[in-house]
């Protein structure tokens, strides 16, 4: 009887425990919420919190309005066809470099998920390029899978050979 008493015990503490890590867990997930866009590392965190959460037309908007630009419906796409899939992928802001008053450069960091629980993850180092059109800063090129390959790529013109 003493036994069952204590296994009894045991089972409730092990259920309450269980309740406690489920109610940590949901209440202290941190939702992104968006930034101040005057900032250069703001418009890059803006922008990647926007694709991943598949707010596509506020994703648009950080985009720089350059030749060869995509169109909307192609942007959106390429995020709903999963040619670019951001399920895996976090993204680390570092330091930002000035390259004159209207180009910039920050420094990011891609960090993926492993496939599997025994593997690591793993970071790539890349850059996110900006330029300052009418007083705000704009995307011109961030990396894979944030950014389409073609985008901002002219269309090549063939040449008559004679």
């Amino acid at each position: 009887m003493k036994q069952d008493r204590f296994l009894i015990g045991i089972l409730i503490f092990i259920v309450l425990l269980v309740v406690i890590a489920l109610g940590l867990f949901y209440t202290r997930q941190d939702a992104q919420t968006y930034g101040p866009e005057d900032s250069l590392e703001g418009v890059v965190r803006n922008y990647a919190i926007a694709v991943q959460n598949m707010d596509f037309e506020r994703a648009y908007t950080y985009l720089a309005e350059m030749d060869a630009k995509p169109s909307y419906e192609n942007f959106r796409k390429a995020f709903l066809n999963r040619e670019l899939d951001t399920s895996n992928t976090a993204i680390q802001i570092g330091s930002t470099r000035n390259i004159s008053d209207s180009e910039a450069v920050v420094d990011v960091t891609l960090v993926y998920s492993s496939s599997d629980p025994f593997s690591r993850s793993w970071s790539d180092p890349q850059n996110a390029n900006l330029i300052k059109k009418n007083g705000s800063w704009k995307l011109i090129y961030m990396p894979y899978p944030y950014w389409g390959w073609d985008w901002y790529t002219p269309t090549p013109i063939p040449v008559k050979l004679p």
